[in-house]
């Protein structure tokens, strides 16, 4: 057996000390490194690539809440068993959720650490040699489109459940449905899918999540799409950081041909992660003055962050000039023009939320439903000639080899 390699990052100097003379009776285990401080930690884990970090949770600089969020994702193959005198529920909860494998609680013993170590690096092997040789498949090109507003009540879980289903109905491709609206998300509701996991689940254990596993966290909707809904209670969302909506989009690239991102109405932090990975974000708006107001103070914001404007479309919900407000004065007043249409039908729409199925499906008639479609017959069209100008490329570098 090699000798599993570990990082003990505490603060406390003599506590390091401590722990280096209980793992030096263990001929099985090498301290490689230690830190003082979560910045440290994270510096080191990079450099060195152990098996485990012992991680104190409160220390300087970046606590080992944050250095572990950060190893777990940017270094998955080195595990995090976190190590403090704080034993509450509510530690443990935050430890797990940024991917930490386990928990002890100081003054341990001996036995205590070593067994704890061995267990953990023990499932790890295991975990790696489970996944060490996978199968050959197709690679998949990937398209994110995040639905996005500044405002409430526009119709935006609405659009992006349909827009879901469309395109899996119209392309026959591998679709996700992610609801990153983490408070207050209704795509669940919407689509009525059973909720036997949700984005909190995923969360607990995102360390071990890739490609291949992140479909046994997600719920699966008759009409063939997978969704991973969110937190069934509010206070779960501040579990969620920007990082792990890196690596859960990360993680389904590959596995799906569409993404579809139903976003909360606000600018934090996740929502800007799931932005600034979306190849198309689909602004939108009704033609009522506050909502205008909103949309035009994100759209500003987004131009401020360099986002493209071919990146940007935006689309107008129950659309209607009887109310005083005409279409060019909404796309003078943008300076965007109106990607899509999308006329008023509250009768399909609010049937179709009571009863949770998609009117893309149950009244594919209507045109509501068919501005639905057209939207998703254009945006994998678009995905197509993305696809041709990739391979184009690739043909021309190798044939000037």
């Amino acid at each position: 057996m090699e000798r599993i390699k570990v990082v003990i990052a505490d603060d406390i100097k003599e506590t390091r000390e401590n722990i280096k003379k209980l793992l030096s009776f263990e001929k099985n285990i090498e301290v490689i490194g230690e830190a003082e401080n979560g910045e440290e930690a994270v510096f080191i884990v990079k450099e060195s690539r152990p098996d485990i970090v012992l991680m104190d949770i409160n220390m300087p600089i970046k606590d080992g809440i944050k250095a572990t969020e950060e190893i777990s994702i940017q270094i998955p193959d080195t595990a995090v068993i976190m190590v403090s005198v704080q034993g509450e529920q509510e530690y443990l909860k935050k430890a797990m959720s940024a991917g930490a494998r386990d928990f002890i609680v100081k003054p341990f013993s001996e036995e205590d650490l070593v067994q704890t170590i061995m267990k953990i690096y023990s499932i790890e092997q295991k975990r790696k040699e489970g996944i060490s040789a996978p199968k050959k498949k197709e690679e998949i090109i990937s398209k994110v489109i995040s639905v996005f507003s500044t405002k409430g009540g526009v119709g935006k879980t609405t659009i992006a459940s349909n827009l879901a289903v469309s395109i899996a109905r119209l392309t026959r491709k591998k679709v996700a449905l992610v609801d990153l609206d983490l408070q207050f998300g209704d795509v669940a509701i919407m689509l009525n899918v059973s909720l036997r996991s949700t984005i909190s689940d995923l969360i607990k254990e995102i360390n071990q999540v890739d490609s291949s596993s992140i479909e046994d966290y997600m719920v699966t909707h008759f009409s063939g799409i997978k969704v991973l809904p969110a937190p069934v209670k509010p206070e779960y969302a501040e579990y969620i950081t920007p990082a792990h909506v890196t690596k859960i989009i990360n993680s389904l690239r590959g596995r799906f041909h569409y993404i579809v991102v139903d976003t909360s109405n606000i600018f934090n932090e996740t929502v800007l992660s799931a932005l600034d990975l979306s190849d198309k974000i689909l602004c939108i708006s009704t033609l009522d003055l506050p909502t205008i107001k909103n949309i035009k103070s994100g759209l500003d914001i987004m131009e401020s962050l360099h986002y493209s404007n071919n990146k940007i479309n935006i689309v107008l919900n129950k659309a209607s000039e009887q109310f005083g407000i005409k279409y060019k004065d909404f796309e003078d007043t943008l300076k965007y023009p109106i990607w899509s249409y999308i006329p008023e039908d509250s009768q399909t729409v609010i049937s179709s939320a009571n009863k949770g199925f998609p009117f893309v499906i149950t009244r594919a008639e209507t045109k509501v439903a068919k501005s639905i479609m057209a939207m998703s017959k254009e945006l994998t069209e678009e995905k197509k000639e993305e696809v041709q100008v990739k391979e184009k490329a690739g043909f021309l570098k190798l044939f000037s080899l």
